[in-house]
Parts: structure tokens; sequence; C-alpha cells
């Protein structure tokens, strides 16, 4: 038995779900979210929930079964509070800007790195050494950080770089003399 995934995951006040055969639609007050549940799990919408239950006791289907579970609750809570995620920068003269639908980054190269935001994604730098990542769909929120992370990551020696504001860099003790 999938511990996570025998739990039914609570629909909130305000939030309507769609379900047709293994196409899971969410549509809350942030937007509306659309998924493909693996066709090895059948989800109903019953008093307590949505339930994700796997058609038969395989070793795939329980491997699927809390998995299944996780992205219908991720699609939940999407539409209803959002997800967010916030970056620092360190060094000298690092820093970010939005301009437009593009993310500007200085980070101590030749030329400056310029992100294009996706859509569905909301970028705000409230000063020039953090930014804030916010969205309804978790994967895109956290996969748009790491890419944005991914350009300069926290070297261990100085600790310059982009990290996560809750990331704790392992710093190295230099070269002596």
């Amino acid at each position: 038995m999938s511990r996570i995934g025998k739990n039914a995951v609570p629909v909130p006040a305000g939030v309507d779900v769609q379900i047709s055969g293994n196409e899971v639609s969410v549509k809350g007050k942030l937007g509306q979210l659309k998924t493909m549940i693996v066709p090895e799990m059948t989800v109903s919408k019953g008093d307590k929930g949505i339930a994700v239950k796997p058609r038969e006791m395989t070793k795939r289907s329980r491997q699927l079964w809390g998995l299944s579970r996780s992205l219908v609750r991720n699609m939940v809570q999407g539409v209803t509070q959002g997800y967010a995620e916030r970056l620092e920068i360190q060094g000298v003269g690092y820093k970010a800007a939005v301009e437009g639908s593009n993310l500007k980054l200085d980070l101590g190269f030749s030329h400056s790195v310029l992100y294009p935001i996706p859509a569905g994604i909301k970028i705000v730098c409230e000063k020039p050494t953090s930014i804030a990542v916010s969205g309804i769909d978790r994967q895109l929120v956290g996969q748009v950080a790491a890419e944005i992370r991914g350009y300069k990551k926290p070297e261990p020696y100085k600790g310059k770089g982009i990290r996560y504001a809750n990331e704790s860099v392992r710093r190295k003790e230099g070269k002596k003399k």
C-alpha cells in the first residue's frame, strides 16, 4: 500500500475538478491546470475529495500511485495558493532586473545574460540581488528557478553566485601561505 496514494486529495471550496478518462483538469481562482495521469491509475471524485487508485496491483502501479496522487495535489494547491521560489545573488557587481518579458542578469561575464520569462511564470526583483519566481505550476516554477541558478552556481571559496534563499553553501578554506 502506498501511504501517500491511499489518502484522498481534499478539494477546497471554489475549485472545480473535471475528470475525463485519465485527464484531470483543475480550475481555481489563480488559473487552470491540466494533466494526464498514467493509464495504470484510475482517478475518481468522491465525498472526501479526489481518489487515485491503481487498476491492478503490479510493481509499476505501486511505484506510480503516490506520484499520481502528488501530481493531483500539486495542481489543487497551485490553483488555490500558487508556488513561489526565492533566489539570492551574492557577489560584487552581480545583479538582476526584469526588462519587459526578459530577466536581465549581470553575473560577471563579458555580457549580460537575458533569460526569457516563460508563460505562466511571474518574476519580480524587489532588490537587485533578490529574485522571486512564482506561478501556479509547481514543476515549472522549480524548473525556471533551477535554470536561473544554473547560470552561475555558488562557488565554495567566496560563495559568489546565485543560490536559493534557504540554501547553505559549504565553504572551503583557501590556499595557505
